[in-house]
């Protein structure tokens, strides 16, 4: 839907009518509207309130400065700086545009009094508190604008204007409003979905309930040759996945969870050698789980909603398979590792 921006320019008048031609005609070059009140002279409160209503309906606000403050309102404040106050007020996009050597415009577009040129010199450093830019010639402000409204634009959209026949009809925004309803629906059942186990994992051995890993390792016999053994442990779903997950935290391939189950087998076999002999197994080395018991421990945990695969972008020549925590599966890592206060 193309859209168009209304912009509000407010200046002086009789003083900048080049400048603002230049403007005017930069901003129809960029399908701009542009708006303004500074062609109305000072008069009461009711042009006021008209003035607030075009800043209000306005997408972005310009403002210029040369060598005059302006016609002065009820307050003694010129209605430019009463534009541009408002205007920052209601936090509306603003460009300002300063005019680099006012001592070189010519006497008539300059302040005479005492009075006038303090206030503008005033005015002048209210603006340059925030960013603004530095003008010259008529000229040089339009490509000014029409480069800094570009920017502005994308760095801040704004709501902005369409043709009528371009705007949804109320039946179709009726049916945008209830899909839009039912997508947020969705995305809050999905949420809680991931924060909780699966329905269907109900029948499933996980928590306390163990898994009998199968592991290779090589010990030294008699003759100080190495051979090569199994045998089966016992771990809880708990334990097992407690201590595999933190390499899931942002995601690890199938060889990094392997090399964490390999440590598992590594650790249940000591903790049996102690019991069994008080004392660490120091001869044995290379402790290989089985890839049928590491395959079956994957899907477990997949189906339990602990883990998925992971969906990152990666090249075409990465063939590795990636595994992450399910945000459900951080929180059953976080209660099992987690050390609670003593």
């Amino acid at each position: 839907m193309e859209k168009r921006y209304q912009v509000f320019v407010s200046s002086t008048f009789v003083d900048l009518q080049d400048a603002r031609q230049e403007i005017m005609q930069a901003l129809l070059e960029l399908d701009c509207m542009p708006s303004g009140m500074e062609l109305f002279p000072a008069a009461d409160e009711d042009q006021w309130s008209l003035i607030k209503k075009l800043i209000d309906d306005s997408d972005y606000y310009v403002l210029v400065i040369a060598g005059r403050y302006g016609s002065i309102g009820p307050d003694g404040v010129s209605y430019t700086e009463m534009e541009y106050r408002y205007a920052s007020e209601i936090g509306k996009p603003i460009i300002s545009f300063i005019h680099s050597d006012p001592d070189t415009l010519p006497a008539k577009h300059s302040e005479k009094s005492e009075a006038g040129l303090q206030s503008l010199e005033s005015f002048r450093s209210l603006v340059r508190t925030k960013l603004c830019r530095m003008w010259n010639t008529p000229a040089d402000l339009g490509s000014q604008v029409s480069r800094s409204l570009v920017k502005l634009i994308k760095s801040r959209p704004a709501i902005g204007w369409v043709r009528a026949d371009q705007v949804p009809s109320q039946s179709a925004s009726e049916e945008m409003l209830k899909l839009r309803r039912k997508i947020e629906e969705l995305e809050t059942k999905l949420k809680s979905t991931n924060m909780s186990e699966p329905e269907n994992a109900s029948h499933l051995a996980k928590g306390d309930d163990e898994f009998p890993l199968s592991y290779d390792y090589y010990a030294r016999s008699g003759t100080g040759q190495m051979r090569k053994t199994y045998k089966s442990s016992l771990i809880s779903w708990d334990n097992l996945f407690g201590a595999i997950a933190p390499v899931m935290i942002d995601e690890a391939t199938e060889g990094m969870i392997k090399e964490s189950l390999d440590k598992v087998a590594f650790e249940l076999h000591q903790e049996e050698s102690i019991n069994s002999s008080k004392s660490r197994d120091t001869s044995s080395t290379g402790f290989d789980a089985w890839m049928d018991d590491f395959h079956t421990i994957i899907i477990q945990l997949r189906a339990l909603g602990l883990i998925t695969k992971s969906l990152k972008g990666r090249s075409t020549k990465n063939t590795s398979t990636y595994w992450t925590l399910t945000p459900y599966g951080d929180n059953v890592m976080t209660r099992i590792r987690a050390i609670p206060a003593m």
